[in-house]
């Protein structure tokens, strides 16, 4: 029997399930929401025939009232608005739930990028011994961040998770009730969470998705390629920000560090205990039962009595599982021995940690904290830094860095963000010490802009009396500016002689970050993207000059303008030029739950940035490498998409735009997440201190998605115009790099909707500047579908494309409400006497209506 293709596997197993449990809830007998499910397919279809005829969201509301209510004042309206929003946000989570349970079937689980796939292909390649030695040395991070994107609370996950494993099993009656249950239980967390909270609701995939996986794939290398040689390395390392991530966020405090780190020891310890009770049922042997049962106790007592406490150490659980499995194998014929195995392997990568919390703080911060640290000790009379450290050049303040030793104690200052980094340095030692040293380890940089933020942090950290420090600072290069500079950096920090020193206590390994995220907001897709694999070139031929193993560690989001999409292509087409020994990414909001969210779509993403990292290293090893004229062309299309990005971010209108128009300013009024939507408390919005997720997040809301594609139109263009169009199509045909780029971009003009706010067009202030923006993905789109050689966009992801067409299908009466909403907003405001009351009611549905779209389009921040 042949498999049918994808497109029609996603059809069968997605669209009419989701359609068949759709008009099961639609039945469903809700007093608050009366006949809401019989309206809102009326409402959807006048929206879309209204949008076709270039109406505006104004005139669809106004359409649908005279055609189906009989009460059509103002207020009705604004109820009838509020019960579409509740339903639409379950209708959402419905398909979310049909979409995960039909994951294995619609996905080759076994397919290209599997690690089936990966053994055949190096038993068919001769490359078997490659790839062991491979494996021995790889890894692959994947950081869970506190990036507020995530709008469901625990209540409405688990009944997601619930309803999943009922599609999975056709359940119908428990289906029903779940849908029945989805619809009587709030979506909206009355308060904002704390970080603690953020870590606890995160901590929930670490235990029930993570762990299991993580297990599961290494335990298949284990015994497949490995022929059951027990794989020392940690193949799959985990990370974790909430809790430690303190660049912005205020109520990131040392207690909650601390808490947090508890709370993962517990976690894992918990997993363990869970594990080791039912081995207890199987291993039952003579000799073997005694040490068993002993283990179960202390892991036992440790989790639950243990109040900080640890009845077991790391080392004491590793030798008596291995005693164990010496007396199955030497005495019991080896019965059992998978299973304990597999906890083994679990305990290998995960210790009593269970992923590593990284410390984070931004360089502005920093300079201001050693400012006052030097303050301190001139005033104390102490002769750590001369009283010239400030009039000294560059040269000689790494010479006075170098030689920094003392003891702060944080008490001893005033001002709290400088007693706050103080303490959050001490924080990693008693991690360290409970947890172990990967219980916290790293300690990034945000915005590093010179070695000297490297430095001064890094002499802040033996200034606590760490002289040398079992961690490792990592500076994060986000601007376009930075990125090109950040080789010269990191060459001013391997020539210096205490950083070497420690570089050398620390494997010579060094991790360096770069952010997609703020370096797209800063200078466009393409330029961000290119000048970040530049970076990568200039950073790798700079650490290997001085014998140092670079790390990439890739601050990518959920959507193409921050890194996101096709992400295991970008790993996978990096060339020898680019080293690539471990994949390090973080993962935030509904990425998280997306990719990752169940045992197969986190089996699925992992596998793939497994198989990136064998695909470059072993299998396409030295090609992939982009020549000299390729990269003249790229950096023509970066510099062409750059100018073009800049003179529309310093148009007049820019600014103003975003806060009139978009949902901008609503981010930072909803209980979605602890941190603040910008980093500097002023009234006034600049652009430096604006968040990625709420720039990119707005432009999303609007359906205009500007910084996924925004100069590259217009620099596709260029090459058209001057009969260069056969360079950057080679390019395309030849370069996976640039290929998965413009695919990526495609992904982002597919979840663009222009008829939405046609209106704005003819807006007397933001006219002119929305024609601008629609200009720019008329061109792109035409020149992508000319470059791809496509009819329509994502026609190479027919699954992919079909997903996000139900899903902007489900979410279009959402998006209408909230335009209206924003137009009755600005009209209200323009009033002789504003009706402030009203004004609260219609931003209370704009900020409802952001949390579906943004969960409808799964990767849209």
């Amino acid at each position: 029997m042949y498999t049918l293709p994808k497109i029609e596997r996603f059809n069968q197993n997605v669209l009419s399930k989701y359609n068949i449990y759709n008009s099961v809830f639609i039945t469903l007998p809700f007093d608050s929401i009366d006949n809401t499910g019989v309206l809102l397919p009326l409402f959807t279809e006048v929206c879309e025939s209204g949008f076709k005829k270039q109406e505006t969201p104004k005139e669809i509301m106004e359409q649908f009232s005279d055609k189906y209510l009989d009460d059509k004042s103002e207020q009705n309206q604004i109820s009838l608005m509020f019960r579409f929003i509740q339903y639409i946000e379950r209708q959402i989570v419905l398909f979310d739930a049909v979409e995960d349970a039909a994951f294995p079937v619609v996905n080759n689980m076994e397919g290209r990028g599997s690690l089936r796939d990966i053994k055949e292909k190096a038993d068919a390649k001769g490359k078997k011994e490659e790839l062991i030695s491979f494996l021995e040395s790889f890894n692959v991070r994947t950081v869970l961040t506190a990036h507020p994107t995530q709008f469901y609370p625990g209540s409405v996950l688990g009944i997601i998770n619930d309803l999943t494993d009922a599609i999975r099993d056709n359940k119908l009656l428990k289906i029903k009730h779940l849908l029945a249950q989805l619809g009587k239980t709030p979506f909206i967390k009355n308060e904002k969470p704390n970080p603690f909270d953020e870590a606890v609701s995160l901590i929930w995939y670490l235990e029930n998705v993570f762990y299991h996986t993580s297990g599961d794939m290494v335990q298949y290398l284990q015994k497949n390629i490995f022929k059951d040689i027990e794989i020392q390395n940690a193949l799959i390392k985990l990370g974790f920000w909430p809790g430690g991530d303190r660049d912005g966020n205020p109520f990131v405090t040392t207690d909650i560090t601390l808490n947090v780190a508890d709370r993962l020891r517990t976690s894992i310890l918990k997993c363990y205990y869970i594990e080791m009770r039912a081995l207890k049922r199987k291993l039952t042997f003579f000799n073997v039962d005694v040490l068993v049962a002993e283990l179960e106790h202390k892991l036992y007592r440790s989790v639950f009595y243990s109040q900080g406490e640890i009845y077991i150490t790391l080392e004491e659980f590793k030798t008596q599982l291995n005693k164990i499995k010496t007396i199955i194998v030497e005495q019991h014929q080896s019965l059992y021995l998978d299973d304990l195995n597999a906890l083994l392997i679990k305990v290998n990568l995960f210790g009593f940690h269970f992923a590593t919390l990284d410390i984070r703080q931004n360089s502005r911060i920093h300079n201001d904290v050693f400012k006052d640290i030097f303050d301190f000790y001139q005033k104390s009379e102490s002769a750590v830094f001369p009283a010239n450290y400030y009039e000294l050049s560059e040269t000689e303040k790494f010479e006075v860095l170098a030689n920094a030793k003392g003891n702060l104690n944080s008490a001893d200052f005033d001002n709290e963000i400088t007693r706050s980094t103080i303490e959050s340095i001490q924080a990693i030692k008693t991690i360290q010490d409970q947890n172990g040293e990967e219980g916290a380890n790293r300690y990034i940089i945000s915005n590093n802009e010179s070695a000297l933020n490297v430095m001064e942090t890094f002499a802040m950290i033996r200034l606590t009396d760490w002289e040398q420090p079992t961690v490792d600072v990592i500076p994060l290069f986000e601007s376009v500016d930075d990125l090109m500079s950040a080789h010269i950096v990191m060459e001013q920090l391997y020539t210096n002689p205490m950083y070497a020193a420690h570089l050398e206590n620390r494997e010579m390994k060094q991790t360096i970050m770069l952010g997609f995220s703020d370096g797209t907001k800063d200078g466009g897709y393409l330029m961000a993207n290119w000048s970040i694999f530049k970076a990568k070139e200039a950073l790798t031929e700079i650490s290997r000059k001085y014998g140092i193993k670079v790390i990439f560690f890739d601050g990518r989001g959920g959507p193409p303008a921050r890194g996101g999409g096709k992400t295991h292509k970008f790993y996978a087409s990096l060339g020898p030029t680019i080293e690539n020994n471990e994949i390090q990414i973080t993962v935030q909001g509904q990425t998280i739950s997306s990719n990752f969210g169940t045992l197969d779509s986190c089996r699925y993403n992992l596998e793939n940035l497994l198989s990136a990292g064998v695909t470059n290293q072993v299998f396409s090893k030295n090609k992939n490498e982009l020549s000299i004229k390729e990269k003249e062309v790229m950096d023509k299309l970066a510099d062409l998409g750059y100018k073009k990005y800049l003179s529309f971010k310093n148009h007049p209108k820019f600014i103003p735009y975003l806060e009139q128009m978009s949902t901008l300013k609503y981010y930072a009024k909803t209980n979605i997440g602890s941190r603040p939507s910008k980093r500097s408390q002023s009234a006034q919005l600049d652009f430096a201190d604006l968040r990625a997720i709420p720039f990119v997040g707005s432009w999303s809301q609007l359906k205009q998605n500007v910084p996924g594609f925004f100069g590259v139109g217009a620099a596709l263009k260029h090459f058209e115009d001057t009969d260069q169009w056969d360079s950057v199509q080679d390019l395309y045909d030849n370069s996976l790099f640039f290929k998965t780029l413009l695919e990526n971009s495609m992904m982002s003009l597919a979840k663009s909707f222009f008829p939405l706010t046609a209106y704005m067009k003819k807006d007397p202030e933001f006219g002119e500047f929305w024609q601008i923006i629609y200009d720019e993905f008329l061109e792109t789109k035409r020149l992508l579908l000319k470059i791809a050689d496509h009819t329509e966009l994502m026609e190479n992801y027919a699954d992919g494309k079909a997903s996000i067409q139900i899903r902007e299908r489900i979410v279009l009466p959402l998006l209408t409400i909230q335009q209206y909403a924003l137009l009755r907003i600005n009209e209200l405001n323009k009033a002789a006497v504003p009706d402030e009351a009203l004004i609260k009611v219609y931003e209370k549905i704009v900020m409802r209506s952001l949390f579906g779209n943004t969960n409808a389009s799964r990767n849209s921040a």
